[in-house]
């Protein structure tokens, strides 16, 4: 049976609905039932090829509501990070692909302009709805177009990073007709923290308050009583009378943002009829949404944090398909949290920082067991990296665990409040280098090109687990400067990964296997891919010499001494741009040294990558064995057989 037959056979609605406009011919009492067909295409297609399941499940009514209402895509919808908007993609033209989603050439994982004309802002990392429509908004206005609304829907955590307030700051103060939609399901991948997300579990408003204040302002401007210069006052007062009446106080409200709710999420009928009523009301606005995530499948009700992306699993029983993991390594983050415990009990000055990725980082390992010495500030790398900077300053060791794609949003704070002062933070960079189907907002590949180029900080990358426990050790040790280790995601090759841990020396690499024509100098755990092109090459009788460099910052210059002394030809290799990282470090060294020899570097080039597998990945970046034994037949002018 094929794709579409099966589609019309199990999901009768949605194979109506290729398009927005589609669903809007449908009745409004028909759109439970899309809901339901909704949620049982998704259980059914992420059964088999996992994605973000439990968002997605959790904000089906809004996106049913949302595309019934607003007439999209002139209308602009703007999601924030786009975990939940598989319904969005199902019910814009991608239902029949939607079997590709994160796969190579297929859909990418998030909202992507360049895949559909109803994505409208690149989304993945998290807080940047609101800026990005408002600038919409505002730019409708000039444009003279004020009858395209603009939305942006964002989470009850990412509403709590600074970017999102940053946003409804300026919301407040500019002409804007930008409408707001807080997805509160009281999760974001782990429990949200902090004073807000406590705050969004407990605000109300009064229904009736709010129909009543809003049909007194429409008779007052009916009836001239007042203009839009005098609507600030107004709402001012009223919102100071609410909050005396009411006993609380609204945040939004205090920054002039009109607020509506909180509202059943899940009541597609009630939030049709809401949208309708405040979708053509002038200036900002948000309206409050509870819902559950994983809604409509038990076993992601019950834990949503292992349902945010739980892998394959049986759509009936809800058992995930997980592999026997006896005999086999741990995941590097694994072995970085088990690490960080021992050394942690060992050091009491070590303390954990994470933002919002206890589990993903597996900083949860020390939170369970030191809870006092882990701290989670939830989506604020900026945060996240100037509080450490305050613990060093008192003495203590900070580290931070972040991924690589997200510590980007922190780089301010790296070099001011940490680098500058020398300030002795460990950086533990998770998920570096290509990461798979997550994509091209979340592989890890600018961290080596911008750590190293920061004064004083250094910058290394383990080929395998027990470098990484020597690293994070020695890191410890040290108390004169920032310290960064880049990890990738996913398991390593060591199964017994529980070395006993010693200093890894200062700037020292090794020499991993002796050649005499070409010199391969490799950086991290794509060290892998070069050994086993070494072997290849070994079995053919052409013997390169191979360096695992485990020091970006400060390079081995003894190394590159032996090489420039013994080889003309060298190439390098990382998981990462290739420009500004090993390859450059190299370069520059061999040029500032006189050394006349002929370098290939090889990493990312200068272009963004989509998703696919690791695999597929590094052989369309050129970083899997067989191409990096194909570069050196070339180098050596040698045709292939």
């Amino acid at each position: 049976m094929s794709t579409k037959e099966y589609i019309q056979d199990h999901f009768p609605l949605l194979a109506r609905i290729d398009s927005p406009a589609d669903l809007k011919k449908l009745d409004i009492d028909q759109l439970p039932a899309v809901c339901a067909e909704l949620r049982k295409f998704i259980v059914h297609e992420l059964s088999e090829n996992p994605g973000h399941f439990a968002s997605s499940m959790g904000a089906v009514e809004i996106v049913v509501a949302l595309h019934y209402v607003f007439n999209t895509p002139d209308d602009r919808l703007v999601w924030d990070v786009g975990h939940q908007a598989y319904a969005h993609k199902i019910l814009t033209g991608r239902r029949d692909r939607f079997s590709s989603n994160r796969k190579m050439g297929g859909l990418s994982g998030f909202p992507n302009p360049g895949e559909s004309e109803y994505d409208t802002f690149q989304a993945g990392h998290a807080s940047n709805s609101i800026s990005a429509a408002l600038g919409m908004s505002i730019a409708s206005e000039l444009e003279a177009n004020p009858d395209r609304r603009v939305v942006a829907v964002i989470g009850d955590a990412s509403i709590s990073g600074g970017l999102a307030f940053e946003g409804i700051n300026n919301a407040s103060i500019h002409k804007n007709n930008l409408l707001i939609v807080l997805n509160d399901n009281d999760m974001s991948i782990d429990r949200p923290v902090g004073a807000l997300g406590e705050y969004m579990t407990k605000i109300s408003t009064s229904k009736s308050y709010n129909d009543f204040r809003y049909k007194t302002y429409q008779f007052m401007r009916k009836h001239h009583i007042i203009g839009d210069s005098g609507k600030g006052i107004v709402l001012r007062f009223n919102n100071a009378m609410k909050s005396l009446l009411t006993g609380q106080q609204n945040i939004f409200e205090g920054l002039n943002i009109r607020y509506f709710g909180p509202f059943d999420g899940h009541d597609v009928k009630k939030l049709v009829k809401t949208f309708r009523d405040i979708k053509d009301m002038t200036g900002p606005k948000l309206i409050h949404l509870h819902t559950v995530k994983g809604k409509g499948y038990e076993p992601a009700e019950k834990d949503p944090t292992t349902w945010h992306a739980p892998g394959k699993f049986d759509e009936d029983t809800g058992e995930r398909i997980k592999g026997s993991s006896s005999g086999k390594p741990l995941k590097f983050q694994d072995v970085f949290g088990k690490t960080l415990v021992e050394l942690a009990q060992e050091n009491e000055k070590i303390v954990a920082i994470t933002a919002a990725m206890p589990s993903g980082t597996s900083v949860s390992m020390m939170q369970k067991v030191l809870p006092k010495r882990t701290f989670d500030v939830g989506i604020s790398e900026g945060h996240a990296v100037t509080f450490a900077g305050g613990l060093a300053r008192e003495g203590l060791q900070p580290i931070v665990a972040i991924y690589s794609a997200f510590l980007q949003r922190a780089y301010d704070s790296i070099i001011n409040d940490v680098s500058i002062a020398r300030l002795p933070v460990t950086f533990c960079i998770d998920r570096a280098g290509l990461v798979g189907e997550d994509g091209v907002t979340h592989h890890g590949l600018f961290d080596l090109a911008f750590m190293r180029a920061i004064p004083g900080m250094t910058v290394t990358a383990p080929m395998d687990e027990h470098t990484l426990r020597n690293l994070m050790y020695t890191a410890q040790k040290r108390n004169d400067g920032p310290f960064s280790i880049r990890y990738p995601r996913g398991t390593g090759k060591i199964v017994d990964w529980h070395n006993e841990v010693a200093e890894q020396p200062i700037g020292k690499g090794r020499k991993l296997h002796d050649g005499t024509k070409v010199a391969i100098l490799s950086l991290g755990t794509i060290g892998t891919n070069v050994a086993e092109a070494c072997q290849s090459l070994h079995e053919q009788g052409i013997d390169v010499a191979h360096y695992d460099m485990i020091y970006l910052k400060p390079i081995d210059v003894a190394i590159l001494r032996e090489v420039a002394q013994n080889f003309d030809k060298i190439i390098t290799i990382e998981e990462g741009v290739v420009r500004g990282g090993l390859g450059s470090e190299v370069a520059e060294w061999m040029t500032q040294e006189g050394k006349q020899v002929q370098i290939v570097r090889m990493g990312v080039g200068d272009h963004f990558v989509d998703q696919g597998t690791v695999k597929q990945l590094h052989e369309l970046c050129g970083l899997d064995a067989a191409s990096i034994e194909k570069q050196v037949k070339q180098l050596l002018n040698m045709s292939e057989k």
